[in-house]
């Protein structure tokens, strides 16, 4: 078999039926579209239109909500850390800072700043400058000999 020799089954594509070019063709008129009716003009988009019954999605309950106070951190594990100063992208010598840390292609995104998790082992001394930290993840540090720095998160420049 060749790649300029691949071709569909015989069938497997059916050619578009253009509608509405006179009734010779077998599809004029109404174009397949029935009589009358709304579904009939062109335009229409009845997406979860239940025929005046209540729709299923507003009958299904609502749950959850969006806290207006969230942080939104970019988190990082501990583990991956000791990762990356194994495989030379990192310098545990230096700061360990948010900025190092996006250099290395660690973390992404995170408007309020980078939290520190403590899944995995680390074994570098090191020093973190953080937006946040977990208790684990400062206990493991320092038992590593490291040691972590909590900064407050930047604040919101709001348009007021």
């Amino acid at each position: 078999m060749k790649l300029n020799e691949i071709k569909d089954n015989e069938g497997a594509r059916k050619d578009r039926m253009r509608v509405g070019r006179g009734i010779g063709s077998g599809k004029g008129k109404t174009a397949a579209r029935g009589q009358k009716g709304q579904k009939s003009r062109s335009g229409v988009a009845i997406k979860g239109f239940e025929g005046g019954q209540m729709p299923l999605h507003m009958r299904l309950p609502k749950r959850g909500f969006n806290n207006p106070f969230g942080k939104d951190f970019a988190e990082v594990n501990i583990g991956m850390v000791q990762k990356f100063i194994d495989a030379k992208k990192l310098d545990a010598k230096k700061d360990i800072t948010e900025e190092v840390l996006r250099e290395a292609g660690l973390v992404r995104g995170g408007k309020d700043g980078v939290k520190l998790l403590g899944k995995g082992e680390i074994s570098a001394k090191a020093k973190f400058v953080v937006t946040g930290a977990t208790k684990g993840a400062i206990a493991a540090v320092e038992k590593a000999g490291g040691s972590v720095e909590v900064t407050a998160p930047a604040p919101k420049a709001d348009a007021e």
